[in-house]
């Protein structure tokens, strides 16, 4: 017998039917409390794929960074990033996506699917603007199911527990990653020590 599930009715069969309300938590549109949510939400992690595969990139600003134009319609600005457009290339190409929102403090999380497009009309880039500065593009998610996560994976993590907070200087840093894997052409002491200013100066 193999140790390996490899077929959906091994799996269904090891793991029991869902319950009820994890079935009638799932809606086709952005109800009201479903959008405080959101609005309450300062980070969520996007999910695309592409003929190259999967990617996961985390997206955050200030809470309700991700505007709730109407029931069916998400409205996210591309914030100035790293420019590889992992996120923005699978678009692009297959424009079904997954978002998790997080809210500090709460245990439940948010997920969303839909798929999206990437706008670039002036009026809507020029209303995320901040500081003076529009993102180059914004999101635009068509919803296609919306439904929260049980609070059991964060309560399990402790996540929002400050005495779990791990210390930065316990793990490599930034710089000491990539001077190991540029053999120090790149990183180091010195990109590390930059790093703080040239984050606080091209965060929009």
């Amino acid at each position: 017998m193999s140790d390996t599930i490899t077929r959906l009715d091994q799996l269904e069969s090891l793991y029991g039917e869902a319950n009820e309300a994890s079935l009638l938590k799932e809606a086709d549109r952005v109800v009201p409390e479903y959008r405080a949510l959101i609005e309450a939400s300062p980070f969520a992690a996007l999910a695309t794929r592409g003929p190259e595969g999967l990617d996961c990139s985390p997206r955050g600003d200030g809470p309700g960074f991700v505007r709730v134009q109407d029931e069916k319609t998400l409205l996210m600005a591309d914030r100035r990033g790293n420019n590889r457009l992992d996120s923005l290339r699978n678009i692009v190409r297959d424009p079904h996506i997954a978002l998790l929102f997080l809210i500090p403090g709460i245990g439940e999380t948010l997920r969303v699917n839909g798929r999206a497009a990437i706008s670039v009309e002036p009026g809507l880039l020029e209303s995320f603007a901040v500081e003076g500065k529009p993102p180059k593009s914004v999101l635009v998610i068509s919803v296609d199911a919306v439904y929260f996560q049980c609070a059991r994976a964060i309560v399990r993590s402790d996540l929002w527990n400050p005495e779990k907070h791990v210390p930065r200087e316990s793990l490599p840093s930034a710089g000491q990653i990539l001077a190991t894997l540029t053999d120090s052409r790149m990183g180091g002491e010195a990109y590390d020590k930059g790093l703080p200013e040239r984050q606080r100066t091209t965060l929009y």
